[in-house]
């Protein structure tokens, strides 16, 4: 019985997602082209550059593979420790990506390179 139900879920959780990534891009591209009012494109946020995008998971993947490290090599800290550890680590990372993101954020809004 569970096999009947796996397998339709699976094809919608797909077609869903093609869906919306092609609607995604679509908005992109009237949005780009200048198709749509000026209110529609302050309700979809801006692109984020590539690098910001690398850094934040670098950043994530460093606090991860950090908290992984500090268990393995020390064993004071137990297997939900280490879990702990690696996600406080992880949201030091997101909080680190996010002021320097703001930061260039406000750079290209005073319009300096």
């Amino acid at each position: 019985m569970p096999e009947i139900v796996i397998v339709p879920a699976m094809f919608l959780a797909c077609v869903a997602i093609v869906k919306i990534v092609s609607d995604a891009r679509t908005r992109n591209r009237l949005i780009e082209k200048g198709l749509v009012e000026e209110g529609v494109k302050n309700l979809y946020p801006r692109q984020t550059s590539p690098a910001l995008s690398n850094l934040k998971w670098g950043l994530v993947l460093l606090g991860v593979g950090l908290g992984a490290m500090v268990s393995f090599f020390t064993d004071v800290v137990s297997e939900e420790g280490t879990l702990g550890l690696m996600c406080v680590l992880a949201g030091l990372a997101f909080l680190v990506y996010y002021a320097v993101a703001s930061k260039d954020d406000k750079a290209d809004r005073n319009g300096v390179s």
